[in-house]
């Protein structure tokens, strides 16, 4: 492949479309892991294959082991290597609940999908990583997890969530320890309120909260501002960094007076 590859899991919506679609933009042939069936999404899709002609769409569970080894599989055969792995899909609860009437089957579904697949699929992509390294040292694969200011914010009606996400950036320091010795930059990117189907539900709250001073920028955040700094981190020229977490956010994590 003369062409750079970049896996987006959730790539056919929302902030994973936007990631997809920049990349694509940028001459990345596109290998997208989603839920959704394709006849759902053939607009995004059609969009991404008129920028970009090379796209492979698997609908397949992150969660499940076995859909995640089919992928993985999948993208060797098409592809060969991939030098960029963004994990962005995920899910909140199904139902909001307090984290004292919370169900374990929420908690598994949530913490299956958002944290133990994006860790398995990690693990398995960077393995590829490293035996690409060790044949072409030309070769710098990058890896980007997209995951949450609810990291550290508390909400007590989505504990599992939140839990989730803390545990997407424990896993972007260890990737980042374990694999700079193979030259294998690991970041993860902390969005805030963003414009999706998953905020829109509560858009009059946050309409309300950014109106009243939550943000110092004043505005929501758009997908398109995570795909520019997932842009910025592919790059290369953050070389002497890894393990970073980018705050895409308007500046909430600032804490003021």
């Amino acid at each position: 492949m003369s062409k750079k590859t970049a896996i987006v899991t959730g790539g056919s919506r929302g902030i994973g479309h936007a990631i997809s679609l920049q990349l694509a933009k940028e001459g990345y042939a596109l290998a997208l892991l989603d839920i959704n069936a394709e006849e759902k999404v053939k607009d995004n899709l059609d969009r991404l294959r008129s920028v970009n002609g090379d796209l492979l769409y698997f609908r397949g569970d992150l969660g499940s082991s076995d859909d995640r080894k089919a992928f993985a599989q999948a993208v060797r055969e098409k592809y060969g290597r991939v030098d960029v792995l963004v994990n962005n899909a995920g899910v909140a609860p199904k139902v909001r609940a307090d984290i004292l009437e919370m169900t374990e089957e929420s908690f598994d579904f949530v913490i299956g999908i958002n944290l133990r697949g994006t860790f398995f699929l990690t693990q398995a992509i960077a393995r590829d990583m490293r035996e690409g390294r060790a044949q072409d040292p030309s070769y710098h694969p990058i890896i980007v997890t997209i995951s949450s200011n609810s990291e550290y914010t508390s909400s007590t009606n989505r504990g599992e969530y939140c839990i989730s996400k803390a545990g997407l950036g424990m896993m972007t320091k260890l990737f980042a320890d374990r694999l700079a010795e193979d030259g294998i930059l690991v970041y993860e990117i902390r969005p805030g309120i963003i414009r999706t189907d998953m905020t829109s539900k509560v858009a009059e709250k946050y309409d309300r909260l950014i109106a009243e001073g939550l943000l110092p920028i004043k505005r929501w955040g758009e997908p398109r501002d995570i795909a520019n700094a997932v842009s910025a981190l592919c790059s290369g020229k953050l070389a002497y960094s890894t393990g970073q977490a980018i705050d895409v956010d308007g500046g909430f994590h600032i804490r003021r007076l």
